[in-house]
């Protein structure tokens, strides 16, 4: 196996068991993230929000499959079950991910998935009707980046 493609399996493994801190330690210090929701995190970000995350996600079920890598990028399927917390709706969220990698760490990390079905699991009704209009995306993303934001500074940490 590709020590980038271990990597990733350590990463996810490290979310399985619901362990920042292993997930963190994947993460080159210059990461960048984003995804549907959350855009342009930086190291302090990435990590605070997927600390958020596991601590929200009290029923979060995460799996992982078909990882790939070579010297420069990767890539990953997983799949992650939860019950979202602001409608209580249950959600089956697949997400393809695709990675660089800088040193032997993550340095990019950008999570795809499509909104629309995501938002109509987690928003009902709203999101069947609203999800594929960008207000909706952009209110979403709003909300995270906020809830993100008072996350870290209940915590004391700069960023996102």
């Amino acid at each position: 196996m590709h020590p980038h493609a271990q990597l990733i399996t350590d990463f996810y493994s490290a979310f399985q068991r619901r362990d920042a801190d292993g997930m963190a330690a994947c993460y080159h210090p210059d990461v960048e993230f984003s995804d549907e929701v959350f855009q342009g995190l930086r190291h302090a970000g990435v990590t605070s929000m997927w600390r958020m995350l596991l601590e929200r996600g009290k029923d979060l079920d995460v799996s992982f499959s078909d990882i790939q890598a070579d010297d420069r990028t990767g890539k990953a399927h997983w799949d992650a079950r939860y019950t979202f917390s602001q409608s209580r709706r249950k959600v089956l969220n697949r997400i393809d991910a695709t990675f660089e990698f800088a040193d032997g760490k993550i340095i990019r990390h950008r999570d795809h998935f499509p909104f629309w079905t995501w938002s109509r699991q987690a928003l009902g009704p709203v999101g069947l009707v609203l999800g594929w209009t960008p207000m909706l995306h952009n209110k979403v993303r709003a909300q995270g980046a906020a809830g993100l934001r008072k996350y870290m500074q209940e915590r004391g940490i700069q960023g996102p």
